[in-house]
């Protein structure tokens, strides 16, 4: 160990931009894995999803604009459009206690979606991590048209 910090010592001052750099992306790694825990939501993937549909019974409630969503969403979704996405809504506050998933065409909106819950109280929201396309690519079953 006291060879480790003799080194450490001479390393440290010969090579400063490297230390400051790397002391940088240290900083950041641990400030944005801070506000990721603090934002009261989790990314989930499309198996995710799937396992908190099938064994949570989790609401699912897609933001996408009612044209993509007609064009493809997940069976057994709810369209509802950012612009009236109202989580005060009384029923909505029926199923706070229970599980909640946001998506949306590509992951962006559903974020935002999900934040506006966890603010109204919600306990379990998440957000599916790449959207639409995400559940796309990992061939899943996909529902056309309306409700």
């Amino acid at each position: 160990m006291d060879l480790f910090l003799h080194r450490l010592s001479q390393f440290v001052p010969q090579h400063l931009p490297l230390v400051l750099a790397f002391a940088a992306l240290l900083v950041a790694l641990l400030v944005t894995e801070v506000m990721r825990l603090r934002r009261g939501w989790h990314e989930a993937t499309p198996a995710t999803v799937t396992r908190l549909i099938n064994r949570d019974n989790a609401l699912l409630v897609d933001v996408s604009p009612r044209t993509d969503f007609e064009k493809g969403h997940i069976p057994g979704a709810r369209h509802v459009a950012m612009e009236q996405f109202d989580p005060e809504h009384k029923d909505l506050a029926k199923v706070k206690g229970m599980p909640v998933v946001v998506c949306c065409r590509t992951g962006t909106t559903s974020q935002r979606a999900a934040q506006r819950l966890v603010k109204a109280g919600f306990e379990h929201v998440y957000s599916l991590d790449g959207g639409m396309a995400a559940w796309r690519q990992a061939d899943l079953p996909v529902a056309k048209g309306k409700d």
